[in-house]
C-alpha cells in the first residue's frame, strides 16, 4: 500500500488520553452541568461571571478528574538494547573507529544501553499492557515498564497483532487498575481529548489536551479509521491511550502528520478490544483473516498499471514474500497473485473503505462472496475466514545480563 509523505509513525511511541465533551449542557434550570457522564452541581461552583465561566471551571473540574484517576494506569515503556562500546578510547571526534577492521578489540565492551521509549496502558489488573507494536517490535531489544509511582518491572511480549500497529506486554504485577474502555463508535467531532504519555522520550506522564478533530482517517500501509486530533502528540507518546471526559479511552495513539502542526492520529478503541479480549481469553492475539497482502488501488496507481478498474486491493508481494500467504483462508479459495479484489459482500474496495477495514469485521468461520477481477474475467469466489497464519517470529523478551 502507498504510504502518505509527512505522516510519521511514531518508532519511540506516544501517549495521548482523550476527553470528549459530550452530552452539552443539562439542567441549567436546576443547577446541573452534565459532561460524558461527569455530573457537577451548580452550588460546587461560585463565579460572577455567568454561565460561560461556570461550563469552563466545570470542563477544568472534569479534566483534572480524569488526569488524576488515569494517570496511576498510565506507563512508561523503555526500550534497551545491548550495544558494543568503546570504554579505552571513548566517542572519537574524528569520526574513525580504531576497531573497524576487527583486528583489535582492546577496550571493547557490551552494555544495556536506552535506545528508545514509549508509553502504554494497564488494560487488566494481573499485568497486561496495551501498547503500538512499533513500540516493542524489536525481537533484540528489552523492554522495561515504569509507573507513575516510580514501581518498575521488566515486560515481556505476549503478541503482537498482525492486522494492526497493536500489541500487548505482560509485567509480573497483580492489583493494577485497568483503564475502562469506552466506545469509540460514538465520537464526533469537537469532542474533547486529553493526551498523557512519555512525552520525548524524557518527560513521563505529560498531559495535553484538544478536541476530535476528524474520524476515519486514512494514512496507507495500514493505518486506516483513524481518529484525528489537535491534541499534542509527540515522539514517546506512541500506545498511549486517548481519553474522554469520563475516563474512558476511546484511542491508542500512534502517529503524527510532521508536514502541519495538531495533527496526531490514534487507534480507535474499538479496534483493540478483541485483541485484548483474545489474550485473556487465549494468551495471545487471534484473528481472522484473509491471508494476502496487497496494494489499494486508486486511480494514479490504475493509470500507471494500465488497470480497467480505478479501486479495489490488488494481490501482490514482493521479491521476500508472497502475496497469497500459505494455508491462508485466501490459497484455500484459490485466490493468487495479481488478482484484483473488488467487492466483499457487495462492499466495494475504495479509498474510503480499504480492504484490511473490510475484514475486521468477520470472525474466524465467517464465510464472504469476494467479487474479483482476473485477468480479463470477473468472477465470484466464496471464502472461509481463517486464522491468519503465523507470518514472523513474534518479538520475545530476551535474555537479559545477570
Amino acid at each position: 500500500m502507498q504510504s502518505r509523505t509527512g505522516i510519521f509513525i511514531l518508532s519511540i511511541v506516544f501517549g495521548l488520553l482523550g476527553g470528549v465533551l459530550g452530552g452539552g449542557l443539562v439542567g441549567f434550570a436546576t443547577g446541573a452541568f452534565t459532561f460524558d457522564g461527569v455530573t457537577t452541581q451548580m452550588s460546587d461552583i461560585v463565579t460572577p461571571s455567568g454561565s460561560s465561566e461556570v461550563v469552563k471551571l466545570v470542563e477544568e473540574s472534569a479534566t483534572t478528574e480524569v488526569v488524576q484517576e488515569a494517570t496511576p494506569s498510565v506507563v512508561t515503556i523503555t526500550i534497551t538494547k545491548e550495544l558494543q562500546t568503546r570504554q579505552q578510547f571513548g566517542l572519537n571526534p574524528f569520526g574513525l573507529d580504531p576497531f573497524s577492521d576487527n583486528s583489535n578489540t582492546e577496550g571493547a565492551t557490551t552494555e544495556q544501553v536506552e535506545v528508545g521509549g514509549g508509553t502504554g496502558f494497564v488494560v487488566s489488573e494481573d499485568g497486561l499492557i496495551l501498547t503500538n507494536r512499533h513500540v516493542v517490535s524489536d525481537p533484540e531489544a528489552g523492554y522495561t515498564v515504569t509507573f507513575d509511582n516510580g514501581d518498575s518491572y521488566e515486560a515481556e511480549v505476549v503478541d503482537i497483532d498482525h492486522l494492526s500497529d497493536l500489541a500487548i506486554i505482560r509485567i509480573d504485577a497483580t492489583g493494577l487498575t485497568p483503564l475502562a474502555l469506552g466506545d469509540s463508535d460514538q465520537l464526533a467531532q469537537g469532542q474533547i481529548v486529553i493526551a498523557i504519555g512519555n512525552t520525548l522520550g524524557e518527560y513521563s506522564n505529560t498531559v495535553t489536551k484538544g478536541i476530535v478533530s476528524g474520524l476515519a482517517r486514512d494514512l496507507g500501509a495500514g493505518y486506516t479509521g483513524l481518529v484525528q486530533t489537535d491534541a499534542a502528540i509527540n515522539e514517546g507518546n506512541s500506545g498511549g491511550p486517548l481519553l474522554n471526559l469520563s475516563g474512558e479511552v476511546i484511542g491508542i495513539n500512534t502517529a503524527v502528520d510532521r508536514s502541519g502542526e495538531g495533527v496526531g492520529f490514534a487507534i480507535p478503541i474499538n479496534d483493540a478490544k478483541s485483541a485484548v479480549e483474545s489474550v485473556k481469553t487465549n494468551g495471545r492475539i487471534i484473528r481472522a483473516g484473509l491471508g494476502v497482502r496487497y496494494q489499494q488501488i486508486d486511480e494514479t496507481f490504475a493509470e500507471t498499471n494500465g488497470l480497467k478498474e480505478t479501486y479495489g486491493a490488488i494481490i501482490r508481494g514482493d521479491q521476500q514474500t508472497l502475496g497469497v500467504i500459505p494455508n491462508s483462508a485466501a490459497a484455500k479459495a484459490g485466490l493468487t497473485e495479481g488478482d484484483i479484489i473488488l467487492e466483499v459482500d457487495g462492499t466495494k474496495v475504495g479509498q474510503d473503505k480499504d480492504l484490511a477495514d473490510i475484514i475486521k469485521n468477520y470472525s474466524i468461520g465467517d464465510t464472504a462472496t469476494l467479487l474479483i477481477r482476473r485477468s480479463d474475467d470477473t468472477m465470484e469466489i466464496k471464502v472461509t475466514f481463517d486464522e491468519i497464519p503465523e507470518i514472523s517470529n513474534k518479538p520475545k523478551k530476551p535474555s537479559q545480563p545477570e
